[in-house]
């Protein structure tokens, strides 16, 4: 799915219309696309009532071509129309000729039509307000979106409420929402996703996403230039590697994992399972020697290397036993429960001329690396590096709220400017790539805010490069089934502040199964 501003997609819109796609041929895609995705979600619970707000733009006009195509198919169907005019309007025409029911909010001052739809439908389709909406909103919206949310909320068992394109009462671009925008279970966008979706506080009224084509033809300029994605199950699971019955574990590659000190043991053990658990061949753990001892029950399918210390931290003599290690390795990670010891930077610093292959950088890696002069130049291959806001800060020099401000354009402009891929962790993670491409995931949940976390998604992203996928791959594929994997855990414990990083790790391999099944 790619992410656009509302003027990007208009641009989109009148380029398709000079192509011969024209406006009303778009507007009957996506209202088609929308009534299958309304008609599968009826087979799928008993559900056969529909109601649509329909407004005056183009979303409105969405809504009326999917209630048409509704009713034609058999669902009882109600339009409700709020300053849009029903005569001399061939949408509206079309939807009564197909046997649907319509009332004007106007001729209906004591809002007993309104009360009557909302009680009768298992579906509410909001098409009130476009991806053009600019706060405030206008006195009769308000009104509208005001009341019809004091009534579902009155309701006990309200309708499935489905935002069309976006919630009404949502900046498409800014994210910010008005008071009264409805709270939708389901935003099904149309062509592409708009990046006001994916901000707060406009996320929290979205629910689910999924994505409507509305036909577009191959090769639009306006749409050529877009650089950003939204990672989806499809885009996931293109990205991973294939495993045939032939394969072995030389197949799938090795993953060196050079972490832990005595005061994060931890860390060691989560981004080594996690390396296993993403379907690596072979898992080598790097470690101080006093950690070996505690860690190795808990991963008996690992090999080992053993690491000279400095009072349970990493040495700098140990960068020989690693570079020694490398020989069979076809990926490492380095950095995940360090510590800040200099004699931990001084092992990096020795290491970095070793590494021909790929690496990924994580943690106290990351904040060590940074205080190298040139680091950048240093690394042979094009690397990854996974900082937090935190630690982004430690190697920009930027304050958290600048970099929390404008998260794309900071990873972009670091990822070009360092000639690495950047995964700025998060509330909608955003991994890029140094030549301009931008994946953001759509995932923002309290479940991942666990100490932890970040080593199983460390481990992920080298256990797939380990594999054979690219450097921006295997960020992309890592962090969308790390993201998946903490909203499964949230799910299955009942509640995201329970959630440990162990739980995400346990539910890795039910993400990849659902992944393999888009294969």
């Amino acid at each position: 799915m790619k992410l656009v501003t509302v003027n990007q997609m208009r641009a989109i819109e009148r380029e398709a219309d000079a192509a011969g796609l024209s406006y009303s041929q778009m507007m009957e895609n996506a209202g088609r696309g929308l009534a299958e995705i309304v008609h599968s979600l009826g087979n799928e619970n008993g559900w056969d009532s529909v109601m649509g707000i329909v407004g005056s733009g183009n979303n409105g006009g969405d809504t009326l071509v999917a209630l048409s195509w509704l009713a034609e198919a058999g669902w009882r169907t109600h339009a409700y129309l709020v300053n849009r005019k029903s005569t001399n309007d061939p949408l509206t025409v079309r939807y009564l000729e197909s046997g649907g029911e319509l009332t004007q909010f106007s001729a209906d001052p004591g809002r007993e039509s309104l009360l009557a739809f909302l009680e009768d439908s298992d579906i509410l389709m909001d098409g009130l307000l476009g991806t053009g909406f600019k706060l405030p909103l206008k006195n009769e919206a308000a009104l509208f979106l005001r009341e019809t949310s004091l009534i579902l909320q009155k309701l006990e068992d309200p309708p499935f409420v489905i935002a069309v394109d976006c919630p009404s009462g949502v900046d498409c671009d800014s994210g910010a929402c008005a008071d009264e925008a409805l709270r939708a279970d389901l935003t099904i966008t149309m062509a592409a996703v708009k990046q006001g979706l994916l901000k707060f506080p406009a996320f929290e009224h979205i629910g689910n996403l999924e994505l409507v084509d509305i036909g577009l033809p191959d090769g639009l300029d306006s749409w050529k230039i877009l650089d950003a994605d939204v990672a989806d199950p499809k885009l996931a699971a293109r990205l991973l590697p294939e495993r045939n019955p032939a394969s072995h574990k030389g197949t799938f590659g090795t993953a060196l994992v050079t972490a832990g000190s005595t005061s994060y043991s931890g860390a060691a053990l989560l981004a080594g399972k996690a390396a296993c658990k993403v379907g690596t061949g072979l898992v080598t753990m790097a470690v101080p020697e006093p950690l070996h001892a505690a860690l190795a029950g808990h991963l008996p399918e690992a090999t080992w290397i053993i690491l000279p210390h400095e009072h349970g931290f990493i040495s700098e003599g140990a960068a020989y036993h690693v570079s020694v290690g490398l020989e069979r390795a076809t990926a490492i990670l380095i950095g995940p429960g360090f510590g800040g010891k200099h004699t931990t930077k001084l092992f990096i610093e020795h290491l970095l001329p070793t590494l021909d292959l790929p690496v990924v950088f994580d943690a106290d890696g990351l904040r060590h690396l940074a205080s190298i002069p040139g680091w950048q130049e240093k690394i042979k291959q094009s690397a990854v590096l996974t900082p937090h806001p935190g630690e982004m800060s430690a190697m920009t020099g930027l304050s958290r709220a600048e970099i929390q401000s404008n998260r794309e354009e900071i990873a972009g402009k670091y990822a070009n400017e360092w000639g690495h891929v950047v995964v700025l962790k998060g509330a909608f993670t955003v991994i890029a790539a140094p030549d301009g491409r931008k994946t953001i995931i759509p995932v923002a949940t309290p479940a991942l805010a666990h100490a932890g976390t970040g080593d199983v998604l460390a481990g992920l992203i080298v256990g797939l490069r380990a594999q054979g996928l690219n450097a921006y791959e295997s960020a992309v594929a890592g962090a969308y089934i790390h993201a998946q994997a903490g909203l499964r855990a949230a799910d299955l414990l009942g509640t995201t502040a329970s959630v440990l990083a162990s739980d995400v790790l346990d539910c890795v391999s039910d993400v990849i199964a659902e992944l393999e099944e888009f294969t």
